[in-house]
C-alpha cells in the first residue's frame, strides 16, 4: 500500500467516523441520564435538512454577504438547535408521559424523511436541495505543511473533522470531571438514589435528552457536507449506525473513539474501494463491498452485546413514588 492511498484512506475515514462519534456521543448522553434515545437516525436528518436549506436558500440569495466556514458555522448552530427541538417531544413523552422510548423514538424516525420530503417539494417542487461546497480546506495554514502528519490530518478537510474532536474532549470532561456530569450518570445508574440527595432526576434527564438532540443535528449536517453536494432527506441509515457505535463503544467517550474508527473504516471500504487498487482487483461483488459495514455491525454487536454495560435504569421511566 502507498503513502498516497493510506493517506486517502485515512481522509475518506475521518469523513465518515466523525459524524458517528458526534452522534453516538449525543445518544451517550441521553442514555447516560437514563432516556434511550433510538431516534438519532430521524434527528439527524432534520437537523440535516434545516442545515442545508438554510445554506441553500442563503446561497441563492443576492444580498447575503455570508459565506465559506461562517455560513457553515452558522448552519451547524442551526441544526444542534433543530435537534435540541426535535428531542424535547421524545423527551416529553419518555419523562413525564412514561411511555415507551422505542415507540416515540421511532415515530420521530419515521415522521422526520417525510416531513423533509414535504417541505422541500413544497419550496423547491423536487425533495433534493443542492448546495455549493465552499467549504472545503485544501490546506490548513502552517499545520498542512508539517511532514507526514499534515498530509493526513491538514489537508483536503473540513472544519467539521476537528469539530468532532473538540465535541470528544468536551464530552470527556463534562461527563467525567464535572458535577453535573456525576448527577447525569448517577440519574442513569439510580435515579431513586439520585433524588434521595436533592437531584432532579427530570430535569437532568431532559438535559439529557437536549444534548443528545443537539449533537445528533449537528452530526446530520456533519455527514451531509462533505460526502455530497444534495441532501435528500437520508442519512443512510448512519443513527442506527451510531447506536452500534455506542453499544461496541460501552457508552464511554474513549472507546466510542475508537469504535467510530472501526465502522468510519468499514464505510470507507464499501464506498471508496474502486479508488484503492488492491481491493478493486480482488474478485468480490460490488454488492459485498456495499454491505460491508452493515454485515460488521451484526458481527460485532453479536460478540460484544452481551458483555455490554449499559446504564442500569436506561429505558425505564422514573417514578418519584416508587423505590
Amino acid at each position: 500500500m502507498t503513502l498516497n492511498v493510506l493517506i486517502f484512506i485515512v481522509q475518506q475515514m475521518m469523513f465518515f467516523s466523525i459524524p458517528l462519534l458526534i452522534v453516538a456521543l449525543g445518544g451517550m448522553f441521553s442514555e447516560r441520564s437514563g432516556v434511550v434515545n433510538i431516534a438519532l437516525e430521524g434527528i439527524m436528518i432534520m437537523g440535516a435538512f434545516a442545515g442545508v436549506m438554510y445554506i441553500f436558500i442563503t446561497q441563492n440569495s443576492d444580498s447575503s454577504s455570508i459565506s465559506g466556514q461562517v455560513l457553515l458555522i452558522i448552519a451547524l448552530v442551526i441544526a444542534a438547535v433543530t435537534g435540541i427541538i426535535i428531542a424535547l417531544p421524545h423527551g416529553y413523552a419518555s419523562i413525564h408521559m412514561k411511555s415507551n422510548q422505542v415507540i416515540s423514538g421511532t415515530a420521530i424516525n419515521m415522521l422526520a424523511p417525510a416531513f423533509a420530503v414535504y417541505v422541500a417539494r413544497m419550496i423547491r417542487t423536487v425533495q433534493q436541495i443542492p448546495f455549493t461546497n465552499q467549504f472545503y480546506i485544501e490546506s490548513v495554514p502552517l499545520l498542512g505543511n508539517i511532514p507526514f502528519i499534515g498530509p493526513f490530518f491538514f489537508q483536503k478537510t473540513y472544519i467539521t473533522t476537528y469539530l468532532g474532536f473538540v465535541v470528544l474532549i468536551i464530552s470527556w470532561i463534562v461527563l467525567y470531571k464535572t458535577p453535573f456530569g456525576l448527577r447525569l450518570r448517577s440519574c442513569g445508574e439510580h435515579p431513586q438514589a439520585a433524588d434521595s440527595v436533592g437531584i432532579n432526576v427530570y430535569k437532568m434527564r431532559y438535559i439529557g435528552v437536549m444534548i443528545s438532540g443537539a449533537l445528533a443535528g449537528l452530526g446530520g449536517l456533519v455527514f451531509v457536507i462533505p460526502t455530497a453536494t444534495t441532501f435528500d432527506a437520508t442519512v443512510a441509515g448512519y443513527g442506527f449506525l451510531a447506536l452500534a457505535v455506542l453499544i461496541f463503544g460501552q457508552w464511554r467517550p474513549g472507546r466510542i473513539l475508537i469504535a467510530a474508527f472501526f465502522f468510519g473504516l468499514m464505510k470507507t471500504i464499501s464506498v471508496a474501494y474502486t479508488s484503492i487498487s488492491f481491493l478493486n482487483r480482488l474478485p468480490i461483488p460490488s454488492a459485498v463491498y456495499k454491505m460491508i459495514p452493515y454485515l460488521a455491525t451484526l458481527i460485532v454487536l453479536t460478540f460484544t452485546s452481551k458483555n455490554s454495560m449499559a446504564p442500569k435504569a436506561s429505558g425505564e421511566p422514573y417514578d418519584k413514588g416508587s423505590r
